[in-house]
């Protein structure tokens, strides 16, 4: 299931969602300009989350960006690829001006922020010892998701499905189309529990970031909503 569109209109102008795409989105740009697939590693060596790193405190080569804590806010404005943002892009998109729309634009900005930290906090957690770059806005944007499973849970949302070779566009509650994105995060990551570590989806990363926005959102929601 892959979501298009909800039907829920916002009160305002959802300025801090659009802010955070466009600073994806640049980033991204700068990733493609790079001269070299060797620059884009050290690029993402430099900026991207490395768990032993933060465990441990040490710098590996390449050099990080100093203090080495701060790659856990910058980690979040790299993506690997075309399809990676494009997805992260479209739910933050999709679901972020109506959580932003009950939070407000700082409330939200800090929000946001939270849940990447708590997303990052998560994946380092199962594999402290990686020596791989956790990089993507996805694990805040599962905070958004949280977040708006338990405001909107019987908001309509326009979803693609694919069954095999029939494909066709449904309107399905909320509560069920991230429920069934969680489920899945939570599956893949109790799966991936025990295998050799190697470049991939931060599962864990998308079940802490989920479970962040669940748990703040009532702190950061405007009591007069």
């Amino acid at each position: 299931m892959i979501p298009l569109r909800d039907v829920n209109p916002t009160r305002t102008f959802p300025a801090v969602t659009v802010l955070v795409i466009a600073a994806n989105v640049l980033v991204f740009l700068y990733e493609l300009i790079l001269p070299s697939e060797q620059a884009l590693a050290r690029f993402v060596s430099s900026l991207g989350v490395i768990p032993y790193e933060i465990v441990h405190n040490v710098d590996l080569p390449p050099p990080s960006l100093q203090p080495i804590y701060l790659t856990l806010f910058t980690a979040m404005f790299l993506h690997g690829g075309p399809i990676h943002i494009i997805g992260n892009m479209l739910y933050l998109w999709i679901f972020g001006n109506n959580v932003e729309d009950v939070m407000g634009s700082l409330r939200f900005m800090v929000f946001y922020l939270l849940c990447g930290l708590g997303a990052s906090a998560t994946q380092i957690a199962v594999g402290p010892n990686s020596r791989i770059p956790n990089i993507g806005a996805s694990g805040a944007i599962a905070g958004v998701l949280g977040a708006y499973i338990l405001l909107f849970p019987r908001a309509r949302v326009d979803t693609l499905l694919i069954l095999g070779y029939v494909i066709r566009i449904i309107q399905l509650p909320a509560i069920l189309v991230l429920g069934f994105w969680f489920v899945i995060q939570l599956f893949s990551g109790i799966v991936s529990l025990g295998m050799p570590q190697a470049g991939g989806v931060a599962w864990f990363a998308h079940i802490g970031g989920f479970a962040a926005g669940a748990l703040l959102v009532h702190v950061f929601r405007r009591r007069r909503w």
